[in-house]
């Protein structure tokens, strides 16, 4: 039994258009779209203990349907080495996001797998009232910020499509391993391409995707943040 439409139903039970970020990756994962290892501890000694099962550095990420922004509320601590730090990092967040928003219904934590810093890409789609959904690709961080070197493609797209979407950004050479940059595995990219088109083709409910960053190795590649909103 395929557990996105329950998510998204569940969703829109809650009267919640924003899903939250484990129920985005569980999509992702049931999609085949790569994620980062994560599990949700609902206190202090379960987040130690998956810390600690999923393997230090870790991520703590702040679950709430009332925080959308989870770095702007010190939702976020990163590269956590140890059980002390885990421990550190769980009060702090509780603290910056009871200071931020008192009565911030809290679902738990995430525990995540510090990804190993690589090539960061962004993959998003955005359903248009004309087209419907939109497809988006681009290298991440500044070049999507300050370049909005991005193109898009009309979903559902063909495995040519994907490729296309690849080397129409002007930062593709980065891709295809520039000067001492290791290449990106690209296959993995067009795979995630293809899977996120799947994704929003059938289920129209999705108003927008965003996974991003999408860190790409020269094997495999995973998402770290992944974001769907509902209609």
């Amino acid at each position: 039994m395929k557990q996105t439409p329950k998510i998204i139903a569940n969703a829109t039970a809650e009267n919640r258009k924003y899903l939250l970020e484990t129920e985005a990756k569980t999509i992702c994962m049931e999609y085949g779209i790569p994620v980062t290892k994560f599990k949700l501890a609902k206190n202090e000694a379960e987040t130690v203990k998956f810390a600690e099962e999923i393997g230090f550095p870790v991520v703590l990420k702040i679950v709430s349907p009332d925080i959308i922004h989870k770095s702007d509320v010190g939702g976020v601590m990163l590269n956590l080495k140890d059980r002390k730090e885990v421990r550190a990092a769980y009060k702090q967040i509780m603290k910056n996001v009871k200071k931020h928003k008192k009565d911030a219904k809290i679902v738990g934590l995430i525990v995540q797998e510090m990804a190993p810093p690589s090539t960061e890409v962004i993959v998003g789609a955005i359903k248009d009232p004309q087209f419907g959904p939109a497809l988006m690709f681009g290298l991440g961080g500044v070049f999507v910020e300050v370049l909005k070197d991005v193109t898009f493609k009309i979903a559902p797209i063909t495995e040519a499509e994907a490729c296309e979407m690849l080397t129409d950004i002007k930062a593709y050479p980065l891709l295809s391993g520039y000067r001492n940059m290791p290449p990106a595995d690209t296959e993995a990219i067009v795979k995630i391409l293809l899977n996120t088109s799947r994704l929003v083709t059938e289920h129209m409910e999705i108003k927008e995707l965003d996974l991003n960053p999408i860190m790409v190795y020269t094997k495999g590649a995973k998402t770290v943040d992944a974001r769907i909103i509902l209609e």
